[in-house]
């Protein structure tokens, strides 16, 4: 009898063995048509053999050769939220370079969880896109493992935790921006400068207190504790933290706002208790969207690169569906820069 045809490739350590549908359908006890099924996607497979097969599939590192995994002509984008400007530069980014190569974008969100559901990897596996970015989320060990087993590749964009030396990530220079931010406000002579961080589970979160801790630490300024207040990148949560602050005896004559959108609810915080912007109270946010600069005072922030690195991510996801697999650990940083406008100014004098 003539054995089954090779149809995948899987590695240990530094030798290479074939696996083949038939053989991971002979040990999970099923047809090889089912093991193709839940390759595919399928829905009409029963969830105790969809689990079996999975597993199988991630313990033999099975992986569909390229060659054979046929793509839909589109990139999977995932947002753990989609709802603000923000998330709006980045499918600019990734509909410039989906366009310029005969792709379609796919927009999926998974409702504030840092790694999308189940549901959504069936789906990602029946679509067969020909990569999947996720944006400010991640990817559990059998999410990583159903796209790799189906040789889908992926990008994480500014991620939410570590992602890993083995995941391809884009990110920007978060650290590096919060000290920006914060030693622009020092060197306008400001000494009681708060914060608004934004959640602290997020990675570019922490970067971007961390920043400004080390800014006033540099500065010889002592980090006051209560004078950093958590956000969650919304526009609500500025407002809400902003006005804690600024009803202080002790208030802030600065703060840092995380992001512009914690920015534009500091400035109505600020508006409600009759305090002027740059005259009574100095503002910097994050991100640098288009409304940064229509608000008033124009806001000065720190321009994190959205659109370039929705670009990069894009291009990344691109050439690991062709099989460079030379970028397959890469992570880049791309760098921020800050931006001064009109909501910044010396602190007034009592």
């Amino acid at each position: 009898m003539t054995s089954p045809q090779p149809a995948d490739t899987r590695t240990h350590g530094r030798s290479t063995q074939t696996a083949t549908l038939a053989e991971i359908a002979r040990e999970a006890g099923v047809s090889a048509p089912t093991v193709s099924k839940v390759l595919n996607g399928r829905a009409d497979v029963a969830p105790g053999t969809r689990s079996r097969v999975e597993e199988l599939l991630r313990t033999h590192g099975y992986r569909r050769r390229r060659a054979e995994a046929s793509r839909s002509p589109l990139i999977d984008l995932v947002f753990h939220e989609l709802e603000s400007a923000w998330a709006m530069e980045v499918i600019r980014g990734v509909e410039n370079v989906a366009r310029d190569a005969g792709l379609s974008v796919v927009l999926s969100e998974s409702a504030g969880r840092l790694t999308p559901g189940r549901t959504w990897a069936d789906q990602v596996a029946a679509r067969r896109p020909h990569g999947v970015i996720l944006v400010l989320s991640g990817l559990d060990e059998s999410g990583r493992a159903l796209l790799t087993s189906r040789s889908i590749p992926f990008v994480v964009m500014d991620p939410a935790g570590d992602p890993g030396t083995d995941v391809p990530s884009i990110g920007a220079t978060n650290w590096q921006g919060g000290l920006a931010a914060t030693r622009h406000l020092i060197e306008l002579g400001h000494t009681r400068i708060g914060a608004i961080s934004g959640p602290s589970r997020m990675m570019c979160s922490r970067a971007r207190v961390d920043g400004y801790r080390a800014a006033l630490e540099t500065a010889g300024l002592p980090v006051d504790p209560s004078l950093i207040v958590s956000g969650d990148f919304h526009h609500d949560a500025g407002y809400r933290q902003g006005l804690a602050l600024l009803r202080r005896e002790d208030r802030p004559t600065a703060v840092f706002a995380g992001n512009d959108l914690q920015a534009l609810g500091l400035y109505e915080a600020a508006r409600e208790l009759g305090l002027r912007i740059p005259e009574d109270l100095s503002v910097v946010g994050f991100d640098d969207l288009p409304v940064a600069r229509w608000v008033g005072p124009p806001l000065t922030t720190v321009r994190q690169p959205l659109t370039e690195m929705a670009e990069a991510a894009a291009k990344l996801v691109l050439d690991l569906g062709k099989g460079e697999d030379s970028a397959a650990a890469t992570r880049v940083e791309l760098a921020t820069s800050l931006v001064v406008r009109s909501s910044t100014a010396e602190p007034a004098a009592h």
